[in-house]
C-alpha cells in the first residue's frame, strides 16, 4: 500500500501524524524532512532565554522517537526536488516514491529586509531551531541587540532578551508595535512597558545600510540616525514556503491555495501550517494549525472534513505587558471601543452592526479573554 507522506517536520508535520495516528495505526507514514527532524515547539524560540533554556533543551524528541512513537519513517536531510501529481510520486534524494496522498507542511521563510553594506550579510532571522543554535552561541559575548522589525516576533524577542541584560533596540516601520495587530493605544501602552525594562524604541524609520565596525555593527537609518549593535535580528516577517508548489502547478497566492478541506487544485495533494492559505487567510499561530490537523487528519482517514475556526485569540509573549489579541476580519468596518486602566488597556472592535467582532486585552485586563471569547461566539452562532 502507498503511503501517506507529509512533507516537513515542524509543528503542523508532527501535529497532523499525531491526529492521523488516533484514528488510524495501520497506514503507512512517511515524513520527510529538510532538516534533523527533532520535534521542539516554534513558539519557545521568542522566549527560551526567560525558560533558562538552551537550544538542546528545547528539543521535546529526536527524529527516531518520534518515528518509534508514530509508527513512521522519518527521512531526514532530505529535500523534495520534484512532485509529479500526475503519477503521484515525488522524487527524494535521486529517487522517487510513490503516495497515495501527499501533505505540504513546508512552513515559511522569513522576509529578508533589503539592507545594503558589508555588514547586511550577518544579519539573523530565527525561524527554526537550527537558527535559534547559532543566535544563542552568538549572545553569549553579546550586549547590544537590534532588532528590525516592531511586530509580533520582534516585541517577544526584546521582550525576552532586555529580562536577560541585553541592551535591545527595536527598528520599526510602523509608527506603534504590533501595528497591523494593535490599535494605536495599545501598541503604545506595550512600548512604554517595554521601555521600562531599557528597549529603545525607533519607529516610523526603515533600516537601509549596515557596515562592519571594529568587530561590531553600525545600522544606518532612514531618518539618518545610526544604532550600533553586536547582533541584530531581523523579524519583519515571514512569506509561505510557495517553490516546490509553484513548481508542479499547485495554485498559490500568499500561501498555497486550498480549501476548508485543506485539498489544493491537485488531486490527492493538501497543504497545513504556515504555508496554507484558506480563504485568502494565512494564519501562522497555533489553534489554527491544530484545527487544521485535526480536520485533515479526518480526511486522511477516508472521513471527508472541513476545518472551521472558533475565536481563536493570540497570546503575544511579552510577560511585562502581557497581550491577547484576536484581530478584527481584514475588511470588517466598525470602530475600537478603548478603556485604559492604570495597569492596563481594553480595546474592543465593534462593526457596523454593533457587534463585538475583535479585542485586544493588555496587561492586567488578559483575565477579561473568556468574556469577550463568550461574546463573540454568541452572536457568531446565531
Amino acid at each position: 500500500m502507498k503511503p501517506i507522506i507529509i512533507v516537513g517536520s515542524g509543528l503542523a508535520a508532527y501535529t497532523l501524524a499525531k491526529e492521523f495516528r488516533k484514528l488510524n495505526t495501520q497506514t503507512a507514514l512517511h515524513i520527510i524532512t529538510a532538516d534533523d527532524g527533532s520535534f521542539y515547539s516554534k513558539p519557545t524560540l521568542s522566549n527560551a532565554l526567560t525558560l533558562d533554556k538552551n537550544p538542546e533543551q528545547l528539543i521535546i524528541s529526536s527524529a527516531e522517537k518520534m518515528a518509534t512513537q508514530l509508527n513512521a519513517s522519518i527521512t531526514t536531510l532530505s529535500t523534495v526536488s520534484i512532485i509529479d501529481s500526475k503519477k503521484q510520486r515525488i522524487k527524494v534524494n535521486e529517487q522517487y516514491i510513490e503516495y497515495q496522498k501527499l501533505v505540504l507542511a513546508v512552513g515559511a521563510i522569513p522576509i529578508r529586509p533589503p539592507l545594503k553594506g558589508d555588514g547586511a550579510k550577518d544579519v539573523f532571522s530565527v525561524n527554526n531551531l537550527h537558527d535559534y543554535k547559532r543566535f544563542h552561541a552568538l549572545l553569549t559575548n553579546a550586549k547590544k541587540i537590534a532588532i528590525i522589525g516592531s511586530g509580533l516576533i520582534g516585541c517577544e524577542f526584546a521582550n525576552d532578551l532586555a529580562a536577560n541584560g541585553k541592551q535591545v533596540t527595536i527598528i520599526g516601520l510602523d509608527t506603534t508595535p504590533l501595528g497591523r495587530l494593535l490599535p494605536a493605544d495599545a501598541g503604545i501602552a506595550l512600548q512604554h512597558a517595554l521601555s521600562k525594562k531599557g528597549i529603545e524604541w525607533r519607529l516610523g524609520i526603515v533600516a537601509e545600510h549596515v557596515k562592519i565596525h571594529n568587530e561590531h555593527y553600525q545600522i544606518s537609518l532612514s531618518d539618518k540616525s545610526n544604532v550600533d549593535a553586536d547582533v541584530i535580528l531581523s523579524a519583519i516577517g515571514l512569506s509561505a514556503n510557495l517553490n516546490l508548489a509553484q513548481q508542479c502547478g499547485i495554485d498559490t497566492k500568499r500561501g498555497i491555495v486550498v480549501n476548508t478541506r485543506l485539498e489544493t487544485n491537485q488531486a490527492n495533494i493538501y497543504a497545513i501550517g504556515d504555508c496554507a492559505e484558506i480563504n485568502g487567510q494565512v494564519l501562522p499561530f497555533i489553534m489554527p494549525l491544530m484545527r487544521q490537523a485535526r480536520a485533515l487528519a479526518k480526511t486522511l482517514n477516508g472521513e471527508t472534513s472541513e476545518v472551521n475556526y472558533p475565536v481563536m485569540p493570540v497570546v503575544v509573549k511579552t510577560p511585562d505587558f502581557p497581550l491577547v489579541i484576536v484581530p478584527p476580519p481584514t475588511g470588517v468596518e466598525g470602530e475600537w471601543s478603548i478603556d485604559k486602566f492604570d495597569d492596563g488597556i481594553q480595546c474592543q472592535f465593534h462593526n457596523t452592526a454593533g457587534q463585538l467582532v475583535g479585542f485586544a486585552l493588555g496587561g492586567n485586563t488578559t483575565n477579561k479573554k473568556q468574556s469577550l471569547v463568550k461574546q463573540m461566539t454568541s452572536h457568531s452562532s446565531h
